[in-house]
């Protein structure tokens, strides 16, 4: 998974909608304490640093090294590179050890995961009773531009998608999530989530063409014809964009959550 993000990483950042403030708030207000966090799968440390607002310390993991050399700096963030190789024993080790974690976040990346593996962790580390896991992702449910993003150009990208992208596709409903419901969504039943940007139309092509889909087509030799996709998509997109494509638009990430505690 790593290699996905590894080129277009100084870019990638920059591309990505930003999580509403609110969400942090909200997820404050489940934990019990307020000392340690861990955001799992961190890329660029978007979260890492909202969650640094509520917690005084934060651990923020990535397996790769390229997001790693461009995550935002924070002085209560502490970033580290996690290889793939790595242990539970070694996980539960370096986000701090057995019971040490108010929260833990995954911002749009869990289905990259070994999913068995970080629940192991998840259950070790996090404190009983009052900690809490949330997971949360979005794909290309876009609106108002959801015919174009996720009807076309998703059926375009689908020979070119790492299976484990399915969840994401999916909204997580067909995601593992045997954790204690707290208000925001169930396994099976993920909560959704709006996330508003503000972007321009070359905004938006960034995000499309920072994807993992889009760089796994490249690696296979099809990154002419899938840019070829990206335009026509982009172009049916600026037909419909109503203000110059320079002109930022009001756009609504359709995405989903879920969090919950661990049974005890």
């Amino acid at each position: 998974m790593a290699g996905l993000y590894e080129k277009p990483s100084e870019t990638y950042a920059k591309k990505r909608p930003r999580y509403p403030k609110e969400w942090f708030s909200m997820l404050a207000g489940l934990t019990a304490g307020h000392q340690r966090a861990w955001d799992a799968g961190c890329g660029s440390g978007q979260a890492a640093i909202s969650m640094a607002e509520h917690y005084e310390s934060v651990v923020a993991t990535d397996v790769s090294e390229g997001q790693l050399r461009n995550a935002i700096a924070h002085p209560r963030v502490r970033y580290a590179h996690t290889p793939e190789h790595l242990s539970e024993e070694e996980l539960v080790a370096l986000v701090g050890g057995e019971g040490s974690l108010d929260l833990i976040v995954v911002a749009t990346s869990i289905h990259w995961f070994d999913i068995p593996l970080f629940y192991g962790v998840v259950n070790r580390a996090l404190k009983k009773p009052g900690g809490v896991l949330a997971v949360w992702g979005y794909n290309y449910e876009i609106h108002p531009f959801e015919d174009a993003l996720h009807g076309q150009l998703y059926a375009a990208l689908r020979p070119y998608q790492d299976p484990r992208t399915r969840l994401a596709m999916e909204r997580y409903r067909t995601l593992p999530f045997p954790f204690e419901p707290v208000g925001v969504g169930a396994e099976g039943a993920p909560a959704d989530v709006d996330m508003e940007a503000e972007m321009t139309l070359e905004d938006l092509a960034g995000f499309v063409m920072t994807g993992s889909v889009v760089t796994t087509a490249r690696e296979k030799g099809a990154g002419a014809e899938m840019e070829a996709v990206v335009r026509d998509v982009m172009k049916r997109v600026e037909g419909e964009w109503g203000d110059a494509p320079t002109v930022p638009r009001k756009l609504a990430f359709k995405a989903f959550m879920l969090a919950g505690r661990p049974n005890c």
